[in-house]
């Protein structure tokens, strides 16, 4: 004969965490809202101008110094 447990019901996702395949997977929403990703894409953008301009200077620099005598 066998005998049923009365056990509470486990869950494998909890709150966006569930194991699959033996791993745990997080498929949670992320945190940040649309205002700091737009905030941060600006960022990285206005970073981006930044190094090319430098970069296109010292490439000028360069440029300058092969045809100055």
């Amino acid at each position: 004969m066998k005998v049923k447990l009365n056990t509470p019901q486990t869950s494998d996702n909890v709150e966006g965490l569930y194991v699959k395949n033996g791993r745990l997977i997080n498929s949670r929403p992320s945190g940040m809202t649309g205002i700091q990703q737009a905030a941060n894409m600006k960022r990285i953008v206005d970073e981006d101008r930044k190094i090319k301009m430098i970069a296109d200077g010292i490439e000028r620099a360069e440029m300058n110094k092969r045809f100055d005598y």
